[in-house]
């Protein structure tokens, strides 16, 4: 049975096929009667799906994480595409093919990974150098910023996208210290590439994006802090305003209180590291929308996303965001 992609899904389609069940909620309709609320996911996308009858006993049938081969139609409520599922069995995991569920960076790990270290061979601060030395030599922890998603739903989901992520923020760091010289060239690209590097522990990754333990109570801020705390004990010598301005860089980089900075950015680095990676996030948060509003007759989206209102997007984006897709799917 050939798979069907989330992407390719249109209102009216029949569906048999196998998703990742991301998420489960038993709900109420208007009228009282539970029905069961599912958010299914592919490589491709994830689409919401709503399974009306006999909920009692399919609801014991599956877990979160768990395949499930979904039989159902396509329908469009609210402008959004979900899936209206008429029957569904749990399937085991060694007779699906991983590699429809499993999305990774479309970049060259290896590629990301050298202009990072090319941008650590810049900076002249012996101390500092010799901090970004003991990240980026450390082999199981490069393993993990390799591989890791730079976040669970709305910027870069998906394998590899924290290396992505970081390398283009640490990119367009260098070109700014080139517009403006009042720049600390050290300090801010030590920021850019250890502003995130908390997300090897706050998320994990298998098929699925999910929070960790030390996620949800810490935060990547905070786990980022402390890795880069626990490695400048271990250097001789590193001076303390050194250490608390590049911490406040990484610690501020979410720019605001609301935004899950303990502080706001103080020094000029702090101000910079947060626009571009905000600036890095919201184009790739653009770009996700979409992929998943990809099919829509319209060029507005639905007010499902990250900016929490309709995207224009001419029909030109969209095919040239489809073809990048095809080519990354092997199509």
């Amino acid at each position: 049975m050939a798979k069907q992609m989330i992407r390719d899904l249109q209102p009216g389609q029949e569906v048999r096929s196998v998703f990742l069940v991301t998420r489960k909620e038993v709900k109420k309709a208007r009228t009282g009667a539970p029905y069961l609320s599912l958010e299914l996911m592919d490589k491709s996308g994830r689409i919401e799906a709503k399974v009306w009858d006999g909920i009692g006993q399919l609801s014991d049938s599956f877990s979160e994480k768990d395949f499930i081969l979904v039989v159902g139609r396509v329908e469009s409520f609210r402008d959004t595409k979900q899936v209206v599922v008429s029957s569904l069995r749990k399937c085991r995991e060694e007779d699906v093919d991983l590699e429809d569920f499993i999305r990774t960076s479309e970049l060259d790990p290896s590629l990301l990974a050298r202009e990072i270290r090319e941008a650590a061979e810049e900076v002249k601060n012996p101390y500092l150098r010799e901090l970004l030395g003991l990240f980026l030599e450390d082999g199981e922890f490069m393993r993990d910023f390799v591989a890791a998603p730079a976040a669970k739903n709305y910027h870069h989901p998906y394998r590899g996208g924290l290396l992505e992520h970081t390398a283009y923020t640490v990119r367009i760091c260098r070109i700014l210290c080139d517009l403006y010289p009042q720049l600390d060239r050290d300090l801010l690209l030590s920021a850019a590439i250890l502003h995130d590097i908390g997300k090897i522990r706050e998320l994990e990754w298998d098929v699925a994006m999910e929070y960790t333990d030390e996620g949800r109570f810490l935060g990547h801020l905070v786990v980022g802090d402390q890795m880069i705390r626990e490695r400048i004990a271990t250097i001789e010598g590193f001076p303390p305003d050194l250490s608390m301005r590049l911490r406040h860089a990484v610690l501020s980089h979410h720019g605001e209180l609301e935004w899950g900075s303990p502080k706001r950015p103080k020094t000029l680095e702090a101000l910079v590291l947060h626009h571009v990676d905000n600036l890095d996030a919201k184009i790739n948060s653009f770009l996700e929308v979409i992929l998943r509003s990809n099919g829509s007759e319209s060029s507005w989206t639905d007010v499902k996303n990250l900016f929490r209102r309709p995207l224009y997007v001419p029909r030109s984006m969209y095919q040239e965001m489809e073809i990048s897709v095809d080519e990354e799917l092997g199509i």
